[in-house]
């Protein structure tokens, strides 16, 4: 496809915001794929050509977390399991199925997200020292590490909202490495949906491209404001950009 200077600008200046929000709450894809579909892109290819860019940037993210000793992974072979077989599936539908259909369950998942940080942080966000649970006898992480592959998947935009809700609702990782680990876990379903859009031809190679270059760069920067702010500048971070992700899910 052919893109103007201005397209190419758009793209750069997405991506980036995209990979910062992405990379400490969720929801960059709320602003990646209208800006995909404004291209001219159908659903379905914007859908499939996002996934270059979360590829790249969760790859650099979850490294640059490693890095900086905040990526867990005692009990990642558990949170993957139900994460790929939901990512299996959700992949599979996505490729044959529009993408629609579970937007209403992504607004609704977001604000009940909204409200509980508001009214009962601690559900969400585990008081310092609180111990981490493994995945293994607690079915509602199971579940919900499930739902988030198979949404992740299938439509990606604000599954970082799930993925917390998950990994810090329930397996009470703290905020920064449920950030590190939900990027891990990104990586993981994404890689999965990747292989089956790019065997379907539906990527469009140049708009990904250019969208990865700087939502890389996004994440770069996010994961070192990340290390280093306060649990509490995290926590009202990730309440505005739920509240921001619920009302772009509404509209777009």
């Amino acid at each position: 496809m052919d893109l103007g200077t201005w397209h190419i600008v758009f793209l750069l200046l997405i991506g980036y915001l995209a990979g910062i929000i992405n990379t400490l709450a969720g929801g960059g894809s709320n602003l990646t794929l209208p800006m995909l579909m404004v291209l001219g892109l159908p659903a379905d290819v914007a859908n499939a050509t996002n996934r270059v860019g979360i590829f790249v940037q969760t790859l650099w993210g979850a490294a640059s977390f490693h890095r900086h000793g905040e990526l867990p992974l005692h009990d990642f072979k558990g949170i993957f399991l139900p994460l790929s077989i939901g990512g299996v599936i959700g992949a599979l539908a996505a490729s044959y199925a529009p993408v629609t259909y579970l937007k209403p369950v992504l607004l609704l998942t977001m604000l009940s997200m909204t409200a509980i940080i508001l009214i009962r942080p601690t559900v969400v966000i585990p008081e310092p020292g609180t111990p981490t649970r493994p995945v293994k006898g607690n079915p509602s992480a199971w579940v919900m590490l499930f739902l988030s592959g198979f949404y992740g998947s299938f439509v990606q935009a604000g599954v970082g909202f799930v993925l917390i809700m998950a990994l810090a609702g329930s397996l009470r990782y703290d905020l920064v490495k449920s950030n590190a680990l939900k990027l891990l876990c990104t990586l993981g379903f994404t890689s999965i949906a990747l292989v089956i859009f790019i065997s379907r031809g539906q990527v469009a190679w140049l708009p990904g491209l250019i969208l990865a270059s700087t939502m890389m760069l996004g994440a770069h920067h996010g994961v070192k404001f990340a290390v280093k702010a306060k649990a509490s500048q995290l926590k009202w971070f990730l309440f505005v950009m739920t509240l921001c992700g619920s009302l772009a899910a509404f509209y777009f």
